[in-house]
This record gives structure tokens, C-alpha cells and sequence, in this order.
């Protein structure tokens, strides 16, 4: 069976200048290409923004992004597409489709692909569907989150939306959430399936010498470390907030964005400039250490598809705290994994932790409850799934059936 020729779609795939940026998109093709079953082209959009100097800041790092590129032996090519300011968000999947087709017909040229795996419903997935209407290919969607629980709210994006998950060949979510969500907004319900995200365990392990790494950190207390973007919906104001009610600990905040100011000022205004710190960015590749010297990792956001951050920190040997909302329940499914919060505020957090804390659990149990949610299954289900749009397998009679979200309670 020749393996599926894929053409990978979104604008959430790391590049040179934003090395991190849709991390979790590039992941999880990765571990797909090294079964040898599947190749892929990369076709990641980046902002047009004219200007490359670092006066202009973040936008200016669109700007020096290549047109081709290749990271991990993979081919990836960054159309430039418009954005526009207040209208930006109807018009966004039109201006994606217009931009990007153009390369895509060259690729088409090139060589030969047999279906487009797209990232993200939306703007992605919808200009996906009319790339693959121009193209001639079968479409799958993967839904990732906020593309399928917030945007549908505004008017526009949920009638594109509802288009493209009811043209799509394939709809994948990476959590049962997020499937039941799709099939709500007009996925066909047989052809939609849960595949999860996986955490890569030779990557994200216990760190060798813990005490080193915490002194590298400058830890000295029992350490909480939340790690994601400095953004509203991470809502890394609670978990700040919490530790006026936890003075024997000690917070790190790991990521960058246009809360920062906010959250420093915040910090500063509590008298916690002492036991809180924003450490930026950090690379993908010093992460482990970071989740390695903490004694529990926090995530308190307000929306989630599937959320690495916990399966990284579970990975490192650290349990986590994480807020009750759709996703992370499947996650954290047992003791040895963390704690889900009662409730979704800082005295929620302030409460976890301290529980947890108290009858904390063994680490290396966390780090074998992590190992469960490896990326074979994952690669698995993803193979199955393209080879039966291509007609090359039956679908299966139980629809919607995961071959890759199975794990142990225990």
C-alpha cells in the first residue's frame, strides 16, 4: 500500500523566527512521517508585513520568515497572506485561500498529492476546503480549540465553519470534547474521530540531577511553574493571584505575549516580585528541565483542546493542577496525574495545591501515567483515517471509533 501523499495546511507550524509557534501541529506530524507510512509538503502561511526591522516588534518577525524553509528534514513552504485590521476575521479564510493557492497549484506541478491535512477549522480548515476544490483532493480537519469553541459564536465564521466540517472528508478532534463539538456544528458524525495529542517521552523526561536543575532555576522553596502563552484565555492572573494564599511557595511563568506587562505590574502591586517570576520564552528543548524542577504545574486557562502542557509536565515526573473545563478531564484521569480544580478561580488553585502538596504523588507514578500517551496510537488512527477517505480501507461500523485516545485510569 503506497503511503498517503499529504499536503499539511496551517498557519500554526513553527518556522525560523517563531521556532515554538503551533509546536504541537509539527509534533505530531513528525512522529506520523517516522512510521515511513505517510509523506508530507508543508504549506505554512505567515502574515504579510512589510517591514523586517525589530522596531516593529513581533510583526516584523513575519517579515524575515523565508518563502521555503526546512526543519526535521521537512519542506515548508510560507506563502504571505493579508491581514486586515476589524474585518479581518470574515474575510480572513478568503484572503488565506487566495494567497496560498497560487503555490499550491506550483506544488500540484511539482508532484503529486493524494489529500491536504488541514490544522485549525478556522480561517484554516475553510480555506482548506476551497484549496481542495480548486486542487482536486480530499480534505481532513483538525480541530484544535477555540476554532470550534469560541469562534462559531460570531455570525460569519460559524456559517464558514459549519461549510467546511460539512465538506470535509475527515474531521479529527483531539479531544472526545472537541469531536462531539464538530459533530454539532455539522461534521458527518461517522466521519469524525477523537485523536489526541501525544507527548514525546524521550524528549520530556525527569531531569538526571533534580537538585542542579532546581538550582539553576533558583528555586528554594516548593515551586509551582504554569507554562503557555501570556494571553487572556491562559489566565495567568489566577494563578498569581493564588499565591497570596500560598506564601511558602514560590510561582515561575514560563512564555511571552501582550499580557506581560499587566501580569508583571500585577505581581509587583501584590508584593510577590520575590516568590513570582515571568521567565519569557523558553526553547522547546529546555522546557523539560523547567518542568522537571517544579513540584506541580498549573494550567488555569479558560479553553483548551487537548493540552500538552500537562502531558509535558506529567512526562518530567511533575503532577499538575488544571482547570475544569472541557478536555482536561482526559487528561487528568488519576492521582498520580494531578488534581482538577473544584473551582476555576485562585482560592481553586490556592486549594489544589495545597491538597496536593500534602499527600503529593510518587513521580516517577506521574512520569508512567504519562508514558501511556505516547504518539504510536495517535500515528495509528491518522494512517487508518486517510487511508479510508482515499477508499483504501472501509470505515469502520462503530463511528467515530479512536484507535489512538485509550489510556489507563490508573
Amino acid at each position: 500500500m503506497a503511503p498517503p501523499r499529504l499536503l499539511t495546511f496551517s498557519t500554526l507550524f513553527p518556522n525560523a523566527e517563531r521556532p515554538n509557534h503551533g509546536i504541537f501541529v509539527e509534533n505530531r506530524l513528525r512522529h506520523l512521517l517516522a512510521t515511513g507510512e505517510a509523506v508530507a509538503t508543508v504549506l505554512a502561511p505567515v502574515p504579510y508585513f512589510p517591514f523586517a526591522s525589530r522596531y516593529f516588534g513581533d510583526w516584523a518577525r513575519h517579515a524575515r520568515v523565508s518563502g521555503r524553509e526546512t526543519r526535521h528534514g521537512l519542506a515548508i513552504h510560507h506563502p504571505r497572506y493579508p491581514v486586515l485590521p476589524r474585518v479581518g476575521m470574515s474575510v480572513a479564510p478568503w484572503l488565506l485561500y487566495r494567497a496560498s493557492l497560487p503555490l499550491a497549484r506550483r506544488l500540484m506541478a511539482e508532484q503529486t498529492f493524494d489529500l491536504i491535512d488541514a490544522h485549525y477549522v478556522y480561517p484554516d480548515g475553510v480555506a482548506a476546503v476551497w484549496l481542495g476544490a480548486a486542487l482536486g483532493l480530499p480534505v481532513v480537519i483538525t480541530a484544535r480549540g477555540s476554532d470550534v469553541t469560541q469562534l462559531p459564536d460570531y455570525a460569519v465564521p460559524r456559517r464558514l465553519i459549519r461549510m467546511a466540517l460539512g465538506r470535509a472528508a475527515g474531521v479529527i478532534g483531539v479531544s472526545e470534547a472537541l469531536r462531539a463539538r464538530v459533530v454539532e456544528l455539522g461534521a458527518d458524525p461517522a466521519r469524525a474521530v477523537t485523536l489526541r495529542n501525544g507527548i514525546d517521552t524521550a524528549m520530556f523526561h525527569p531531569p538526571a540531577d533534580r537538585d542542579a536543575a532546581r538550582a539553576a532555576l533558583g528555586l528554594t522553596r516548593p515551586a509551582l511553574i504554569s507554562v503557555g502563552g501570556l494571553i487572556p484565555r491562559k489566565r495567568h492572573h489566577l494563578t498569581i493571584d493564588a499565591m497570596r494564599l500560598l506564601p511558602g511557595m514560590e510561582l515561575l511563568i514560563v512564555g511571552e505575549g501582550p499580557e506581560r506587562p499587566a501580569l508583571q505590574a500585577r505581581i509587583d502591586a501584590a508584593g510577590l516580585s520575590d516568590r513570582v517570576r515571568l521567565l519569557g520564552p523558553v526553547p522547546h528543548a529546555a522546557l523539560p528541565a523547567c518542568y522537571g524542577a517544579a513540584d506541580a504545574s498549573v494550567l488555569a486557562s479558560s479553553r483548551e483542546g487537548w493540552a500538552n502542557v500537562l502531558l509535558e509536565s506529567m512526562a518530567c515526573g511533575t503532577p499538575v493542577i488544571a482547570s475544569d473545563i472541557p478536555g482536561n478531564p482526559e487528561v487528568v484521569r488519576a492521582p498520580q496525574a494531578g488534581l482538577i480544580l473544584r473551582a476555576n478561580t485562585a482560592e481553586g488553585i490556592a486549594e489544589a495545591a495545597r491538597a496536593l502538596f500534602a499527600d503529593p504523588p510518587d513521580r516517577a507514578a506521574t512520569r508512567r501515567y504519562a508514558e501511556a500517551f505516547g504518539w504510536e496510537e495517535t500515528s495509528r488512527g491518522q494512517l487508518a483515517l486517510f487511508r479510508r477517505v482515499l477508499g483504501l480501507m472501509p470505515w469502520p461500523a462503530d463511528a467515530g471509533a479512536d484507535p489512538g485516545r485509550s489510556a489507563p485510569a490508573t
